[in-house]
């Protein structure tokens, strides 16, 4: 199925590039194996609308496939500006669609200037005036980036399913697997402690990584960081990562076998028989957060998006800004307001009471 799919946008590319000029052909040629057919059609797509609007602006007089490379050499800002001005305000493209056709433009241009050679070895174009156009900027509302977020982080019962999977669950799933499993009963109170500490503080990874058993207090339960700007800082972390964090540490030195020298709080597992043990890398716990998540069935989630799952339910269990910016050590207040327009619950249930009968709502 998927490769009879595959011919068949293969098919519909041929045929429209049969409407183009040689040297779109070319250049989908050279992105043939980079890009899939679907996104190389609709780049030829957009060719399509922009030679169609140089000949109706009569910008050329003869057909589209018999556009020349001089043509292309010669536009100038105002024309491809005036194109821009066409699609937004006469085929009402949003700016991101414009930008997208934008990106299409200078990726051909790109080829035509820098990696095309003629058989003397010269560029197809000399000069290129899609690199004098920039992109128009689009921000995200807070709601858009909000929504974006929303379905790569952990919410409601998954904040603990995430937890107990990483504590027991993968063990289970591949307890079969001999050599997946004694690496998993080997690092699982490590790996729980990390992604509990995560999702009961809202650490940083560089922030994680860092951490010294000196750093921990087992008082107030807090630990001592060191965050961007060089602050330091004492965030402090719910009772059941310390909980997994006790856990992990009566068995850190003799599954690890740490030096007592070694005072970094993670520690990755020893390769080979003389390997000696170190601090675990930030490269490691992102690969170690990547392959739970796959397995979880959750892949987009990372040890950012875990930083992300804490604010989102801190701001909806505390509905303080201000503590949670310095909780996450925000610089700005601005950065933790994201979290005021995730999954706002509230909202919801009083809009939905209001399609109800008046004595079902009460």
């Amino acid at each position: 199925m998927v490769n009879q799919e595959k011919q068949t946008n293969f098919k519909k590319l041929q045929s429209l590039l049969n409407e183009l000029p040689w040297y779109v052909e070319e250049y989908i040629n050279h992105k043939l194996r980079k890009l899939s057919t679907a996104s190389l059609f609709n780049y030829c797509h957009d060719y399509k609308i922009f030679f169609n609007w140089m000949i109706s602006e009569q910008l050329w007089s003869g057909s589209v496939k018999d556009i020349p490379l001089e043509r292309l050499e010669q536009m100038t800002v105002l024309e491809v500006e005036g194109f821009l001005n066409y699609l937004h305000y006469q085929l009402n493209n949003k700016e991101l669609t414009v930008n997208r056709k934008l990106s299409a433009l200078k990726s051909l241009f790109n080829y035509l200037q820098n990696i095309a050679e003629t058989s003397d070895l010269k560029p197809y174009i000399n000069r290129n005036v899609m690199a004098k156009i920039e992109f128009h900027e689009v921000k995200d509302s807070m709601e858009t980036k909000a929504n974006k977020m929303e379905g790569k982080i952990l919410l409601g019962d998954e904040y603990e399913k995430f937890r107990l999977f990483v504590a027991n669950d993968y063990g289970e799933l591949n307890k079969d697997n001999k050599k997946l499993f004694n690496f998993y009963q080997l690092n699982k109170e490590r790996d729980t402690a990390i992604v509990s500490l995560i999702l009961g503080s809202g650490l940083r990874l560089s922030e994680l990584v860092g951490i010294e058993l000196d750093d921990i207090d087992f008082q107030k339960y807090c630990v001592r960081v060191i965050r961007k700007g060089n602050k330091e800082q004492f965030v402090y972390f719910s009772q059941t990562a310390m909980a997994d964090l006790q856990e992990y540490l009566s068995v850190r030195i003799a599954k690890y076998k740490v030096d007592k020298n070694n005072k970094a709080l993670f520690i990755s597992a020893q390769m080979g028989p003389k390997g000696k043990s170190r601090r675990l890398t930030a490269r490691s716990v992102e690969k170690l957060i990547e392959k739970y998540a796959a397995a979880f069935g959750k892949p987009s989630l990372s040890v950012h998006k875990l930083r992300h799952s804490f604010a989102t339910r801190y701001h909806a269990e505390v509905n303080d800004v201000p503590k949670l910016r310095r909780q996450l050590g925000h610089s700005s207040i601005q950065t933790t307001m994201i979290y005021t327009h995730i999954k706002n619950d509230d909202l919801k249930i009083a809009v939905d009471k209001m399609d109800m009968p008046k004595e079902q709502s009460e």
